[in-house]
């Protein structure tokens, strides 16, 4: 599966695809990893549910899995998982997270 833009990679969804809770009854679910990249999709694009590419399916579908996964734990478990082995190829830091004492900018001490 090629990945896109937001979406796992087939590696992580090796480590996580067995998290996911098993349906109960009724129709067939969605596929999780479809819901799953829509979710982050979302949450990385920072647009709205109902923005969510037509690739995904219905943002009802997708935001009714979210709620039912963020209510029993689900994507603690799945984000706890892939974080456990995280590359900080993307990590970054800068003076708006780390803040310098004053007199490392040339301030006078004592003021």
């Amino acid at each position: 599966m090629a990945v896109r833009r937001y979406e796992i990679t087939d590696e992580q969804w090796e480590q996580i695809k067995e998290m996911f809770p098993r349906a109960k009854t009724g129709r067939p679910p969605k596929d999780n990893r479809l819901m799953l990249n829509a979710m982050l999709w979302l949450a990385r694009s920072g647009a709205a549910w109902a923005d969510i590419p037509e690739r995904y399916g219905p943002h009802q579908t997708v935001y009714s899995r979210f709620c039912k996964w963020r209510d029993d734990g689900t994507l603690l478990r799945i984000f706890q998982a892939l974080n456990e082995e995280a590359d900080y190829e993307n990590l970054c830091i800068d003076s708006t997270s780390i803040k310098a004492h004053p007199q490392s900018a040339g301030a006078k001490k004592g003021q």
